[in-house]
Protein backbone atom coordinates (compact mmCIF):
# COMPACT_ATOMS: atom_id res chain seq x y z
CA UNK A 1 0.00 0.00 0.00
CA UNK A 2 2.90 2.34 0.75
CA UNK A 3 4.34 1.84 -2.74
CA UNK A 4 0.84 2.34 -4.19
CA UNK A 5 0.44 5.77 -2.56
CA UNK A 6 4.05 6.77 -3.21
CA UNK A 7 3.90 5.94 -6.94
CA UNK A 8 0.70 7.92 -7.51
CA UNK A 9 1.84 10.86 -5.39
CA UNK A 10 5.20 11.08 -7.15
CA UNK A 11 3.58 10.70 -10.56
CA UNK A 12 1.21 13.62 -9.91
CA UNK A 13 4.05 15.80 -8.59
CA UNK A 14 6.16 15.17 -11.70
CA UNK A 15 3.34 15.15 -14.25
CA UNK A 16 2.12 18.66 -13.43
CA UNK A 17 5.27 20.54 -14.57
CA UNK A 18 5.83 18.07 -17.42
CA UNK A 19 2.29 18.72 -18.65
CA UNK A 20 2.85 22.48 -18.71
CA UNK A 21 6.15 21.97 -20.52
CA UNK A 22 4.49 19.64 -23.03
CA UNK A 23 1.78 22.23 -23.72
CA UNK A 24 4.46 24.82 -24.47
CA UNK A 25 6.12 22.37 -26.87
CA UNK A 26 2.90 21.69 -28.75
CA UNK A 27 2.06 25.42 -28.95
CA UNK A 28 5.46 26.07 -30.49
CA UNK A 29 6.26 28.57 -27.74
CA UNK A 30 9.81 30.04 -27.58
CA UNK A 31 12.14 28.15 -25.22
CA UNK A 32 15.61 28.58 -23.82
CA UNK A 33 16.84 25.44 -25.55
CA UNK A 34 15.53 26.35 -29.01
CA UNK A 35 19.04 26.71 -30.53
CA UNK A 36 20.13 23.33 -29.18
CA UNK A 37 16.97 21.50 -30.22
CA UNK A 38 17.04 23.13 -33.65
CA UNK A 39 20.32 21.32 -34.36
CA UNK A 40 18.35 18.08 -34.33
CA UNK A 41 14.98 19.26 -35.66
CA UNK A 42 16.02 21.25 -38.74
CA UNK A 43 17.89 18.38 -40.44
CA UNK A 44 14.87 16.15 -39.92
CA UNK A 45 12.54 18.71 -41.51
CA UNK A 46 14.93 19.09 -44.46
CA UNK A 47 15.19 15.31 -44.85
CA UNK A 48 11.40 15.01 -44.93
CA UNK A 49 11.06 18.05 -47.19
CA UNK A 50 8.41 19.73 -45.02
CA UNK A 51 7.77 23.19 -43.61
CA UNK A 52 6.90 22.84 -39.89
CA UNK A 53 5.12 26.22 -39.87
CA UNK A 54 2.64 25.21 -42.57
CA UNK A 55 -0.80 24.28 -41.22
CA UNK A 56 -2.76 21.21 -42.29
CA UNK A 57 -6.41 20.31 -42.59
CA UNK A 58 -7.50 16.99 -41.13
CA UNK A 59 -7.19 15.12 -44.44
CA UNK A 60 -3.58 16.21 -44.98
CA UNK A 61 -2.77 15.54 -41.32
CA UNK A 62 -4.24 12.03 -41.39
CA UNK A 63 -2.60 11.35 -44.75
CA UNK A 64 0.84 12.20 -43.35
CA UNK A 65 0.15 9.99 -40.32
CA UNK A 66 -0.94 6.99 -42.40
CA UNK A 67 1.87 7.37 -44.97
CA UNK A 68 4.53 7.48 -42.25
CA UNK A 69 3.03 4.37 -40.63
CA UNK A 70 2.96 2.49 -43.93
CA UNK A 71 6.60 3.27 -44.74
CA UNK A 72 7.83 2.42 -41.24
CA UNK A 73 5.78 -0.77 -41.12
CA UNK A 74 7.17 -2.06 -44.43
CA UNK A 75 10.77 -1.26 -43.43
CA UNK A 76 10.46 -3.05 -40.09
CA UNK A 77 8.70 -6.04 -41.65
CA UNK A 78 11.51 -6.48 -44.18
CA UNK A 79 14.21 -6.06 -41.53
CA UNK A 80 12.71 -8.76 -39.31
CA UNK A 81 12.55 -11.21 -42.22
CA UNK A 82 16.22 -10.57 -43.14
CA UNK A 83 17.89 -9.95 -39.75
CA UNK A 84 19.99 -13.12 -39.99
CA UNK A 85 21.96 -11.59 -42.87
CA UNK A 86 22.33 -8.14 -41.30
CA UNK A 87 25.05 -6.93 -38.89
CA UNK A 88 24.90 -6.74 -35.07
CA UNK A 89 23.65 -10.28 -34.61
CA UNK A 90 26.10 -11.86 -32.12
CA UNK A 91 23.55 -14.43 -30.90
CA UNK A 92 22.83 -15.63 -34.47
CA UNK A 93 19.09 -14.84 -34.35
CA UNK A 94 17.35 -16.42 -37.38
CA UNK A 95 15.06 -14.67 -39.85
CA UNK A 96 11.44 -14.40 -38.71
CA UNK A 97 8.69 -16.25 -40.54
CA UNK A 98 6.62 -13.80 -42.60
CA UNK A 99 3.47 -13.95 -40.46
CA UNK A 100 5.37 -13.56 -37.18
CA UNK A 101 7.36 -10.67 -38.68
CA UNK A 102 4.11 -9.05 -39.87
CA UNK A 103 2.52 -9.37 -36.44
CA UNK A 104 5.62 -7.99 -34.74
CA UNK A 105 5.89 -5.03 -37.12
CA UNK A 106 2.19 -4.13 -36.80
CA UNK A 107 2.27 -4.71 -33.05
CA UNK A 108 5.07 -2.22 -32.46
CA UNK A 109 3.77 0.16 -35.14
CA UNK A 110 0.46 0.42 -33.28
CA UNK A 111 2.19 1.17 -29.95
CA UNK A 112 1.07 -2.26 -28.69
CA UNK A 113 4.24 -4.36 -28.40
CA UNK A 114 2.32 -7.62 -28.22
CA UNK A 115 5.03 -10.26 -28.50
CA UNK A 116 4.51 -13.69 -30.02
CA UNK A 117 8.28 -14.22 -29.89
CA UNK A 118 10.99 -14.30 -27.23
CA UNK A 119 13.11 -11.21 -27.73
CA UNK A 120 16.49 -12.36 -26.50
CA UNK A 121 16.32 -15.50 -28.67
CA UNK A 122 14.59 -14.36 -31.85
CA UNK A 123 15.76 -10.79 -32.47
CA UNK A 124 19.18 -9.44 -33.36
CA UNK A 125 20.68 -6.43 -31.63
CA UNK A 126 20.14 -4.41 -34.82
CA UNK A 127 16.45 -5.31 -34.96
CA UNK A 128 15.99 -4.54 -31.27
CA UNK A 129 17.85 -1.22 -31.36
CA UNK A 130 16.58 0.19 -34.67
CA UNK A 131 13.23 -1.41 -35.53
CA UNK A 132 11.80 -2.14 -32.09
CA UNK A 133 13.19 0.77 -30.04
CA UNK A 134 12.75 3.13 -32.99
CA UNK A 135 9.03 2.39 -33.12
CA UNK A 136 8.83 2.58 -29.33
CA UNK A 137 10.06 6.17 -29.57
CA UNK A 138 8.03 7.31 -32.57
CA UNK A 139 4.62 5.67 -32.13
CA UNK A 140 3.68 7.19 -28.74
CA UNK A 141 4.50 10.64 -30.12
CA UNK A 142 2.21 9.91 -33.09
CA UNK A 143 -0.64 9.26 -30.65
CA UNK A 144 0.20 12.52 -28.89
CA UNK A 145 0.18 14.42 -32.20
CA UNK A 146 -3.28 13.09 -33.13
CA UNK A 147 -4.87 14.02 -29.80
CA UNK A 148 -3.35 17.52 -29.89
CA UNK A 149 -4.72 17.99 -33.40
CA UNK A 150 -8.12 16.81 -32.12
CA UNK A 151 -8.04 19.32 -29.26
CA UNK A 152 -7.22 22.11 -31.71
CA UNK A 153 -10.18 21.07 -33.84
CA UNK A 154 -12.57 21.02 -30.87
CA UNK A 155 -11.57 24.61 -30.14
CA UNK A 156 -11.99 25.76 -33.73
CA UNK A 157 -8.50 25.18 -35.12
CA UNK A 158 -5.43 27.37 -34.96
CA UNK A 159 -7.00 30.05 -37.17
CA UNK A 160 -10.39 31.21 -38.38
CA UNK A 161 -11.53 29.41 -41.50
CA UNK A 162 -14.03 30.03 -44.21
CA UNK A 163 -17.23 28.00 -44.27
CA UNK A 164 -15.97 25.70 -47.02
CA UNK A 165 -12.39 25.47 -45.70
CA UNK A 166 -10.97 22.78 -43.43
CA UNK A 167 -9.78 23.85 -40.00
CA UNK A 168 -6.06 24.17 -39.41
CA UNK A 169 -5.31 21.39 -36.88
CA UNK A 170 -1.53 21.85 -36.92
CA UNK A 171 1.43 20.32 -38.74
CA UNK A 172 1.85 16.57 -38.23
CA UNK A 173 5.61 16.57 -38.68
CA UNK A 174 6.16 19.39 -36.19
CA UNK A 175 3.76 17.77 -33.72
CA UNK A 176 5.75 14.53 -34.06
CA UNK A 177 9.31 15.80 -34.01
CA UNK A 178 9.12 18.56 -31.38
CA UNK A 179 7.91 16.41 -28.43
CA UNK A 180 10.18 13.55 -29.48
CA UNK A 181 13.31 15.69 -29.42
CA UNK A 182 12.39 18.04 -26.58
CA UNK A 183 10.68 15.69 -24.12
CA UNK A 184 10.66 11.99 -24.87
CA UNK A 185 14.31 11.38 -25.77
CA UNK A 186 15.68 13.39 -22.80
CA UNK A 187 13.38 11.47 -20.41
CA UNK A 188 14.49 8.16 -21.95
CA UNK A 189 18.13 9.16 -21.48
CA UNK A 190 17.59 9.94 -17.79
CA UNK A 191 15.65 6.74 -17.10
CA UNK A 192 18.09 4.52 -19.03
CA UNK A 193 21.00 5.91 -16.97
CA UNK A 194 19.11 5.23 -13.74
CA UNK A 195 18.29 1.69 -14.84
CA UNK A 196 21.89 1.03 -15.88
CA UNK A 197 22.92 2.21 -12.41
CA UNK A 198 20.56 -0.42 -10.96
CA UNK A 199 22.10 -3.19 -13.02
CA UNK A 200 20.12 -3.34 -16.28
CA UNK A 201 22.57 -4.28 -19.10
CA UNK A 202 23.68 -1.63 -21.57
CA UNK A 203 26.22 -3.31 -23.85
CA UNK A 204 26.73 -4.63 -27.38
CA UNK A 205 28.58 -7.73 -26.16
CA UNK A 206 27.06 -11.11 -26.89
CA UNK A 207 26.91 -12.17 -23.23
CA UNK A 208 28.91 -14.60 -21.07
CA UNK A 209 28.69 -18.38 -20.69
CA UNK A 210 27.65 -19.80 -17.33
CA UNK A 211 27.20 -23.26 -15.80
CA UNK A 212 23.70 -24.10 -14.51
CA UNK A 213 23.39 -24.26 -10.72
CA UNK A 214 21.17 -27.32 -10.98
CA UNK A 215 23.42 -30.31 -11.48
CA UNK A 216 20.51 -32.30 -12.94
CA UNK A 217 20.15 -29.87 -15.85
CA UNK A 218 20.38 -31.36 -19.31
CA UNK A 219 22.86 -28.71 -20.46
CA UNK A 220 26.45 -28.18 -19.35
CA UNK A 221 26.59 -24.45 -20.02
CA UNK A 222 24.22 -21.59 -20.83
CA UNK A 223 24.81 -18.35 -22.68
CA UNK A 224 23.32 -15.37 -20.85
CA UNK A 225 21.98 -12.88 -23.44
CA UNK A 226 22.77 -9.24 -22.82
CA UNK A 227 22.50 -6.19 -25.09
CA UNK A 228 21.50 -2.51 -24.88
CA UNK A 229 18.58 -3.44 -22.64
CA UNK A 230 18.34 -0.27 -20.50
CA UNK A 231 17.51 2.00 -23.45
CA UNK A 232 14.71 -0.28 -24.59
CA UNK A 233 13.23 -0.59 -21.11
CA UNK A 234 13.24 3.19 -20.73
CA UNK A 235 11.48 3.68 -24.07
CA UNK A 236 8.95 0.90 -23.49
CA UNK A 237 7.89 2.23 -20.09
CA UNK A 238 7.82 5.97 -20.81
CA UNK A 239 6.10 5.51 -24.16
CA UNK A 240 3.40 3.16 -22.81
CA UNK A 241 4.76 0.61 -25.25
CA UNK A 242 5.26 -2.47 -23.14
CA UNK A 243 6.93 -5.61 -24.34
CA UNK A 244 10.42 -6.51 -23.24
CA UNK A 245 13.94 -7.34 -24.32
CA UNK A 246 13.58 -10.69 -22.58
CA UNK A 247 10.70 -13.15 -22.85
CA UNK A 248 9.74 -12.84 -19.15
CA UNK A 249 9.69 -9.07 -19.63
CA UNK A 250 10.22 -6.96 -16.49
CA UNK A 251 9.92 -10.12 -14.39
CA UNK A 252 13.43 -11.00 -15.64
CA UNK A 253 16.16 -9.95 -13.18
CA UNK A 254 18.28 -8.48 -15.95
CA UNK A 255 15.42 -6.21 -17.06
CA UNK A 256 14.17 -5.29 -13.59
CA UNK A 257 16.86 -6.21 -11.05
CA UNK A 258 15.97 -4.32 -7.84
CA UNK A 259 13.01 -2.91 -5.89
CA UNK A 260 14.17 0.59 -6.89
CA UNK A 261 14.21 -0.30 -10.58
CA UNK A 262 10.72 -1.75 -10.12
CA UNK A 263 9.57 1.53 -8.57
CA UNK A 264 11.14 3.59 -11.38
CA UNK A 265 9.55 1.45 -14.07
CA UNK A 266 6.13 1.51 -12.39
CA UNK A 267 6.33 5.29 -12.13
CA UNK A 268 7.39 5.62 -15.77
CA UNK A 269 4.33 3.68 -16.94
CA UNK A 270 1.84 6.37 -15.84
CA UNK A 271 4.06 9.47 -15.95
CA UNK A 272 3.47 10.67 -19.53
CA UNK A 273 -0.22 9.65 -19.81
CA UNK A 274 -0.84 11.70 -16.67
CA UNK A 275 1.26 14.58 -18.07
CA UNK A 276 -0.89 14.64 -21.22
CA UNK A 277 -3.97 15.23 -19.04
CA UNK A 278 -2.31 18.21 -17.34
CA UNK A 279 -1.27 19.45 -20.78
CA UNK A 280 -4.92 19.97 -21.74
CA UNK A 281 -5.48 22.89 -19.38
CA UNK A 282 -2.41 24.82 -20.51
CA UNK A 283 -2.91 24.03 -24.19
CA UNK A 284 -6.59 24.97 -24.39
CA UNK A 285 -6.88 27.55 -21.62
CA UNK A 286 -9.62 25.45 -19.99
CA UNK A 287 -8.18 24.42 -16.64
CA UNK A 288 -11.58 23.12 -15.52
CA UNK A 289 -11.70 20.76 -18.50
CA UNK A 290 -8.31 19.37 -17.53
CA UNK A 291 -9.52 19.01 -13.94
CA UNK A 292 -12.61 17.10 -15.11
CA UNK A 293 -10.53 14.66 -17.14
CA UNK A 294 -7.97 14.20 -14.38
CA UNK A 295 -10.59 13.66 -11.67
CA UNK A 296 -12.41 11.01 -13.73
CA UNK A 297 -9.23 9.18 -14.70
CA UNK A 298 -7.76 9.30 -11.20
CA UNK A 299 -11.00 8.05 -9.62
CA UNK A 300 -11.21 5.10 -12.02
CA UNK A 301 -7.50 4.43 -11.59
CA UNK A 302 -7.61 4.31 -7.79
CA UNK A 303 -10.69 2.08 -7.80
CA UNK A 304 -9.09 -0.31 -10.28
CA UNK A 305 -5.75 -0.46 -8.47
CA UNK A 306 -7.47 -0.87 -5.09
CA UNK A 307 -9.52 -3.85 -6.30
CA UNK A 308 -6.42 -5.44 -7.86
CA UNK A 309 -4.43 -5.07 -4.63
CA UNK A 310 -7.29 -6.50 -2.57
CA UNK A 311 -7.89 -9.42 -4.93
CA UNK A 312 -4.25 -10.41 -5.21
CA UNK A 313 -3.13 -10.00 -1.64
CA UNK A 314 -6.11 -9.82 0.71
CA UNK A 315 -9.13 -11.65 -0.77
CA UNK A 316 -10.42 -15.14 0.09
CA UNK A 317 -8.28 -16.67 -2.63
CA UNK A 318 -5.05 -14.85 -1.72
CA UNK A 319 -4.02 -17.40 0.93
CA UNK A 320 -3.56 -20.09 -1.70
CA UNK A 321 0.18 -20.49 -2.24
CA UNK A 322 -0.46 -21.48 -5.87
CA UNK A 323 -1.07 -17.81 -6.66
CA UNK A 324 2.63 -17.09 -6.13
CA UNK A 325 3.41 -19.13 -9.21
CA UNK A 326 4.60 -16.72 -11.89
CA UNK A 327 5.37 -13.94 -9.41
CA UNK A 328 8.72 -12.67 -8.24
CA UNK A 329 9.10 -13.14 -4.48
CA UNK A 330 11.56 -10.25 -4.47
CA UNK A 331 8.64 -7.94 -5.36
CA UNK A 332 5.72 -9.70 -3.68
CA UNK A 333 2.02 -9.87 -4.48
CA UNK A 334 1.21 -6.20 -3.83
CA UNK A 335 3.88 -4.86 -6.20
CA UNK A 336 2.78 -7.36 -8.85
CA UNK A 337 -0.88 -6.34 -8.47
CA UNK A 338 -0.02 -2.63 -8.62
CA UNK A 339 2.01 -3.18 -11.80
CA UNK A 340 -0.79 -5.23 -13.38
CA UNK A 341 -3.25 -2.43 -12.58
CA UNK A 342 -1.24 0.51 -13.94
CA UNK A 343 0.06 -1.34 -16.99
CA UNK A 344 -3.49 -2.15 -18.12
CA UNK A 345 -4.83 1.27 -17.11
CA UNK A 346 -2.35 2.57 -19.64
CA UNK A 347 -1.65 0.82 -22.93
CA UNK A 348 1.75 -0.22 -21.64
CA UNK A 349 1.51 -3.99 -21.60
CA UNK A 350 4.73 -4.75 -19.74
CA UNK A 351 4.64 -7.19 -16.82
CA UNK A 352 6.69 -7.92 -13.69
CA UNK A 353 4.71 -11.12 -13.08
CA UNK A 354 2.97 -13.56 -15.36
CA UNK A 355 -0.64 -12.36 -15.71
CA UNK A 356 -1.77 -15.94 -16.34
CA UNK A 357 -0.95 -16.57 -12.67
CA UNK A 358 -2.90 -13.61 -11.31
CA UNK A 359 -5.91 -14.26 -9.11
CA UNK A 360 -8.98 -14.59 -11.37
CA UNK A 361 -10.53 -11.34 -10.15
CA UNK A 362 -7.22 -9.49 -10.66
CA UNK A 363 -7.23 -10.80 -14.20
CA UNK A 364 -10.78 -9.51 -14.63
CA UNK A 365 -9.67 -6.08 -13.40
CA UNK A 366 -6.89 -6.10 -15.99
CA UNK A 367 -9.35 -7.01 -18.77
CA UNK A 368 -11.80 -4.33 -17.60
CA UNK A 369 -9.04 -1.71 -17.62
CA UNK A 370 -8.24 -2.53 -21.23
CA UNK A 371 -11.89 -2.54 -22.24
CA UNK A 372 -12.24 1.01 -20.90
CA UNK A 373 -8.86 1.96 -22.43
CA UNK A 374 -9.17 5.50 -21.14
CA UNK A 375 -8.33 5.35 -17.46
CA UNK A 376 -4.97 6.81 -18.40
CA UNK A 377 -4.48 5.05 -21.70
CA UNK A 378 -1.51 5.37 -23.97
CA UNK A 379 0.39 8.59 -24.58
CA UNK A 380 -2.28 10.63 -26.39
CA UNK A 381 -4.38 7.56 -27.23
CA UNK A 382 -5.95 7.38 -23.80
CA UNK A 383 -7.04 11.01 -23.93
CA UNK A 384 -8.32 10.49 -27.47
CA UNK A 385 -10.53 7.61 -26.28
CA UNK A 386 -11.67 9.70 -23.31
CA UNK A 387 -12.77 12.45 -25.69
CA UNK A 388 -14.95 9.86 -27.45
CA UNK A 389 -16.64 9.04 -24.14
CA UNK A 390 -16.95 12.77 -23.41
CA UNK A 391 -18.71 13.46 -26.71
CA UNK A 392 -21.07 10.52 -26.20
CA UNK A 393 -21.83 11.62 -22.64
CA UNK A 394 -22.63 15.15 -23.78
CA UNK A 395 -24.95 13.76 -26.45
CA UNK A 396 -26.75 11.41 -24.04
CA UNK A 397 -26.93 13.99 -21.25
CA UNK A 398 -28.42 16.47 -23.67
CA UNK A 399 -31.09 13.99 -24.70
CA UNK A 400 -31.90 13.13 -21.07
CA UNK A 401 -32.28 16.77 -20.06
CA UNK A 402 -34.10 17.91 -23.19
CA UNK A 403 -31.27 20.20 -24.30
CA UNK A 404 -29.46 20.42 -27.60
CA UNK A 405 -26.22 18.45 -27.22
CA UNK A 406 -23.37 20.94 -27.40
CA UNK A 407 -19.66 20.75 -26.61
CA UNK A 408 -17.75 24.01 -26.29
CA UNK A 409 -20.60 25.84 -27.98
CA UNK A 410 -20.79 23.58 -31.04
CA UNK A 411 -23.77 21.28 -31.68
CA UNK A 412 -23.25 17.52 -31.80
CA UNK A 413 -25.47 16.27 -34.60
CA UNK A 414 -26.13 13.10 -36.59
CA UNK A 415 -22.83 12.93 -38.58
CA UNK A 416 -20.76 13.15 -35.40
CA UNK A 417 -22.90 10.60 -33.56
CA UNK A 418 -22.60 8.11 -36.45
CA UNK A 419 -18.80 8.30 -36.21
CA UNK A 420 -18.99 7.78 -32.45
CA UNK A 421 -21.32 4.79 -32.94
CA UNK A 422 -18.77 3.16 -35.25
CA UNK A 423 -16.12 3.40 -32.54
CA UNK A 424 -18.39 2.01 -29.83
CA UNK A 425 -19.68 -0.91 -31.93
CA UNK A 426 -16.28 -1.82 -33.36
CA UNK A 427 -14.87 -2.96 -30.02
CA UNK A 428 -17.38 -5.74 -29.18
CA UNK A 429 -17.60 -6.86 -32.80
CA UNK A 430 -13.84 -7.45 -33.03
CA UNK A 431 -13.12 -8.76 -29.53
CA UNK A 432 -16.20 -10.95 -29.07
CA UNK A 433 -16.22 -12.06 -32.70
CA UNK A 434 -12.63 -13.33 -32.69
CA UNK A 435 -13.02 -14.78 -29.17
CA UNK A 436 -16.13 -16.76 -30.16
CA UNK A 437 -14.56 -18.02 -33.38
CA UNK A 438 -11.36 -19.08 -31.64
CA UNK A 439 -13.21 -20.93 -28.86
CA UNK A 440 -15.45 -22.58 -31.47
CA UNK A 441 -12.31 -24.09 -33.03
CA UNK A 442 -10.25 -25.25 -30.02
CA UNK A 443 -7.39 -26.52 -32.16
CA UNK A 444 -6.76 -22.91 -33.20
CA UNK A 445 -6.80 -21.54 -29.65
CA UNK A 446 -3.90 -23.56 -28.27
CA UNK A 447 -4.88 -22.83 -24.66
CA UNK A 448 -3.03 -24.41 -21.74
CA UNK A 449 -6.09 -24.71 -19.51
CA UNK A 450 -9.58 -26.13 -19.90
CA UNK A 451 -12.85 -24.49 -18.98
CA UNK A 452 -13.25 -20.95 -17.66
CA UNK A 453 -9.57 -20.07 -17.62
CA UNK A 454 -9.23 -20.96 -21.29
CA UNK A 455 -11.99 -18.45 -22.05
CA UNK A 456 -10.09 -15.84 -20.03
CA UNK A 457 -6.87 -16.56 -21.93
CA UNK A 458 -8.47 -16.07 -25.34
CA UNK A 459 -10.52 -13.04 -24.28
CA UNK A 460 -7.46 -11.40 -22.75
CA UNK A 461 -5.37 -11.85 -25.90
CA UNK A 462 -7.87 -10.18 -28.22
CA UNK A 463 -8.75 -7.48 -25.68
CA UNK A 464 -5.06 -6.69 -25.28
CA UNK A 465 -4.57 -6.52 -29.04
CA UNK A 466 -7.58 -4.27 -29.67
CA UNK A 467 -6.72 -1.99 -26.73
CA UNK A 468 -3.15 -1.74 -28.06
CA UNK A 469 -1.92 -2.93 -24.66
CA UNK A 470 0.22 -5.93 -25.52
CA UNK A 471 0.22 -7.86 -22.24
CA UNK A 472 -1.08 -11.40 -22.25
CA UNK A 473 -2.32 -14.22 -20.07
CA UNK A 474 -0.03 -16.37 -22.14
CA UNK A 475 -0.69 -20.05 -21.82
CA UNK A 476 -1.49 -19.81 -25.52
CA UNK A 477 0.25 -21.31 -28.52
CA UNK A 478 0.15 -17.85 -30.05
CA UNK A 479 3.06 -18.10 -32.51
CA UNK A 480 0.72 -19.64 -35.10
CA UNK A 481 -0.70 -18.33 -38.34
CA UNK A 482 -4.13 -17.98 -36.75
CA UNK A 483 -3.05 -15.91 -33.77
CA UNK A 484 -0.57 -13.80 -35.73
CA UNK A 485 -2.99 -12.84 -38.51
CA UNK A 486 -6.15 -12.37 -36.42
CA UNK A 487 -4.27 -10.26 -33.91
CA UNK A 488 -2.92 -8.11 -36.76
CA UNK A 489 -6.54 -7.32 -37.69
CA UNK A 490 -7.40 -6.54 -34.06
CA UNK A 491 -4.29 -4.36 -33.66
CA UNK A 492 -5.09 -2.25 -36.74
CA UNK A 493 -8.80 -1.85 -35.96
CA UNK A 494 -8.01 -0.92 -32.37
CA UNK A 495 -5.47 1.74 -33.29
CA UNK A 496 -6.35 3.70 -36.39
CA UNK A 497 -10.13 4.28 -36.16
CA UNK A 498 -9.75 5.30 -32.50
CA UNK A 499 -7.15 7.93 -33.44
CA UNK A 500 -8.56 9.17 -36.74
CA UNK A 501 -12.35 9.32 -36.24
CA UNK A 502 -12.18 11.70 -33.22
CA UNK A 503 -10.03 14.04 -35.30
CA UNK A 504 -12.60 13.93 -38.11
CA UNK A 505 -15.37 14.70 -35.59
CA UNK A 506 -13.35 17.62 -34.20
CA UNK A 507 -12.79 18.97 -37.71
CA UNK A 508 -16.54 18.78 -38.42
CA UNK A 509 -17.31 20.61 -35.17
CA UNK A 510 -14.70 23.27 -35.95
CA UNK A 511 -16.66 24.37 -39.04
CA UNK A 512 -19.85 24.95 -37.03
CA UNK A 513 -21.00 28.27 -35.66
CA UNK A 514 -20.25 28.78 -31.99
CA UNK A 515 -23.32 29.28 -29.84
CA UNK A 516 -22.74 31.57 -26.83
CA UNK A 517 -23.21 29.85 -23.50
CA UNK A 518 -26.45 30.65 -21.68
CA UNK A 519 -28.60 29.40 -18.80
CA UNK A 520 -29.68 26.37 -20.85
CA UNK A 521 -26.15 25.29 -21.76
CA UNK A 522 -25.10 21.90 -20.39
CA UNK A 523 -22.24 22.42 -17.94
CA UNK A 524 -19.69 19.64 -18.34
CA UNK A 525 -17.08 20.82 -15.86
CA UNK A 526 -19.06 19.78 -12.77
CA UNK A 527 -19.00 16.81 -10.34
CA UNK A 528 -22.47 15.76 -11.52
CA UNK A 529 -21.36 15.45 -15.12
CA UNK A 530 -18.16 13.68 -14.04
CA UNK A 531 -20.21 10.99 -12.28
CA UNK A 532 -22.49 10.73 -15.32
CA UNK A 533 -19.46 10.37 -17.58
CA UNK A 534 -17.94 7.56 -15.50
CA UNK A 535 -21.31 5.77 -15.36
CA UNK A 536 -21.62 5.94 -19.15
CA UNK A 537 -18.07 4.61 -19.55
CA UNK A 538 -18.92 1.65 -17.30
CA UNK A 539 -22.17 0.93 -19.15
CA UNK A 540 -20.72 1.20 -22.65
CA UNK A 541 -17.57 -0.83 -22.01
CA UNK A 542 -18.20 -3.24 -19.17
CA UNK A 543 -21.86 -4.24 -19.21
CA UNK A 544 -21.80 -5.37 -22.83
CA UNK A 545 -18.90 -7.69 -21.97
CA UNK A 546 -20.42 -8.94 -18.71
CA UNK A 547 -21.60 -12.34 -20.10
CA UNK A 548 -18.12 -13.33 -21.28
CA UNK A 549 -16.54 -11.97 -18.07
CA UNK A 550 -18.91 -14.17 -16.06
CA UNK A 551 -18.07 -17.21 -18.17
CA UNK A 552 -14.35 -16.48 -17.88
CA UNK A 553 -12.79 -14.74 -14.85
CA UNK A 554 -15.83 -14.87 -12.55
CA UNK A 555 -16.39 -18.59 -13.12
CA UNK A 556 -12.65 -19.16 -12.74
CA UNK A 557 -12.76 -17.38 -9.35
CA UNK A 558 -15.71 -19.46 -8.14
CA UNK A 559 -13.98 -22.67 -9.17
CA UNK A 560 -10.81 -21.51 -7.45
CA UNK A 561 -12.35 -20.80 -4.04
CA UNK A 562 -14.56 -23.92 -3.99
CA UNK A 563 -12.03 -26.55 -4.96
Amino acid sequence: MTEFLFVFGLAIALAWPLGRYLAAIMRGAPMRGDRLFALLERPLYRLLGVNPAQGMGWKTYVGAFLLSNLVLGLLVWLMLMTQQWLPLNPNAAPNMRWDLALHTAVSFLTNTNQQHYSGQAQLSYLAQMSAIVGLQVITPMMGLALVVATLRGLFGGRRQVAKDEAADVGNFWADLIRPTVRLFLPLCLVLSVLLTWQGVPATLDGGPLAKPLDGAAQISEQKIPLGPVAAMVAAKQLGTNGGGWYGPNSAAPLENPTPLSNLLETLAIILLPMSVVFMVGSLTGRAKLSALIFACMLSMSLMSAGVALWSEGHSASSSDSALMEGKEVRFGADASALWAAVTTQTSNGSVNAMHDSLAPLTGMVSIANMLVNAIWGGVGCGLQQFLVYLLLSVFLAGLMTGRTPELLGRKIEAPEVKCLAVLILLQPLVILGFTALTLLLPDLAGTSNPGAHAISQVLYEYTSAFANNGSGFEGLGDASYWWNLTCVVALILGRYPALILPLIIAAMLARKRVTPEGPGTLQIETPTFALTLMAIIAILTLLQFMPVLVLGPVADHLQFITR
